[in-house]
């Protein structure tokens, strides 16, 4: 059986290749923001921003469903859900059609669907959480490499519209394709020949969703989470126009550059992922929100130095990588493998709240100020306040109550 459990590793990734299609929705935005829609730069952002809400919400769902049904039919739902919402927002040819069918049915799909390979990976990997969580989610990142082009290639071939039907068939047979490999293991399994370490970072204690939400780590963990997202989605949102606006580069090129942060942001879930099983989540945590700062605030100098697009675009895609993988690992240290699905659900709506304000935030500043300065100081700002949050954050300590 410790062998076979890579086998589940095979599923997650999958499904995780097709749920991180999100991330090349810049791609999208140029040719919504032409005829026929002829989209503000605003309404051609928040079909993204809403899907990350959505994505967000359905995550404390579908941890609550498959902590108590298991993670196969929670996937596969999920996978209908995504499908069905592409496939309804090229037919429906409306803003209004696509922010409620992608931004809210295909959000609420992909939340459902997320959280199963991580709890899945969590349970059958004690001994590599740090590692396996970053693998898990290394496919979400992964996805707008093979997606950005995919995309880029079939707008130019078939229009928009279609675009979204072709990737909403694809994507709901594949995820339900990695859902029938996804199971947990039997109760209280661990790897043959591993014996948890008594310096180990996790709990052996696992809190329900209410015990935890009583302590005060959980509002750190949440606020920290939010900073980061906010960032690293508001940079992923606007990748391909901030490099044809201030890099001055065509759309093919600024396509490849989604998947070049694609690739880097997939790399940070499984670098920093093996980082913090070594060095600690939080002194990783540091590092991470310390780097992404400093990078967004050079991000103020593309217009005069070009290259640094490229340079930014791999920190802000390592950075943020790595807070999708770290994140989850903490939770499960934190409170325990038991309850956590639900309790990495409601974690995890600091990365929908931190999408949605970010992805709004960008597009007005550019559209007020006409420069996109004042949302990369103000996102630098707020890493760096993580990366200070971060070294305070200490692991909660049981009540005697709780011990009971």
């Amino acid at each position: 059986m410790t062998k076979n459990r890579w086998f589940i590793i095979i599923g997650a990734i999958l499904i995780q290749l097709c749920l991180g299609g999100i991330y090349a929705w810049s791609v999208f935005r140029k040719p919504l923001q032409g005829p026929p829609l002829n989209l503000t730069p605003t309404q051609a952002t928040l079909p993204f921003a809403f899907v990350l809400i959505s994505f967000a919400i359905a995550t404390i769902i579908g941890g609550r469903w498959q902590d108590k049904k298991g993670p196969r039919i929670v996937a596969i739902s999920g996978g209908i859900l995504l499908g069905l919402g592409l496939i309804l927002a090229g037919i429906t040819k409306s803003f209004l059609g696509i922010l409620i069918s992608y931004g809210i049915i295909s959000g609420l799909g992909i939340g459902l669907a997320y959280v199963c390979p991580i709890s899945v990976g969590v349970k059958w990997f004690p001994d590599m959480r740090g590692l396996i969580t970053g693998i898990a989610v290394a496919g979400f990142g992964a996805g707008a490499l093979i997606v950005a082009p995919l995309a880029r290639k079939l707008i130019d071939t078939y229009n928009v519209f279609n675009t979204f039907i072709i990737l909403g068939i694809a994507f709901l047979i594949l995820v339900i394709i990695g859902a029938l490999i996804l199971r947990n293991p039997p109760e209280g399994w661990i790897p043959e020949g591993w014996t948890p370490p008594p310096t180990s970072q996790a709990t052996s204690y696992s809190y329900s969703p209410s015990q935890m939400l009583k302590t005060y780590q959980f509002y750190l963990i949440w606020l920290i989470y939010f900073f980061g997202c906010a960032t690293g989605l508001m940079i992923i949102g606007q990748t391909s126009p901030i490099g044809q606006d201030l890099a001055n580069l065509t759309k093919e090129t600024a396509a490849f550059a989604v998947s070049i942060l694609a690739i880097f942001n997939a790399l940070g879930r499984i670098f920093w992922g093996k980082i913090s099983d070594s060095l600690g989540r939080m002194k990783t945590l540091f590092l991470m929100f310390l780097i992404c700062g400093i990078a967004v605030f050079l991000y103020t100098l593309i217009p005069s130095f070009p290259l640094y697009y490229w340079f930014g675009i791999s920190l802000v895609g390592l950075c943020f990588g790595g807070y999708l993988a770290i994140f989850p690992a903490v939770t499960a240290d934190f409170y325990g493998t038991k309850n956590v699905g639900v309790n990495y659900g409601l974690v995890f709506t600091a990365y929908g709240m931190g999408g949605l304000l970010g992805n709004i935030f960008a597009p007005q500043v550019l559209e007020r100020t006409k420069s996109y300065n004042l949302a990369f100081i103000t996102a630098g700002i707020l890493c760096i306040l993580g990366a200070i949050i971060a070294l305070i954050i200490k692991q909660p300590k049981r009540r005697e109550s709780e011990k009971s």
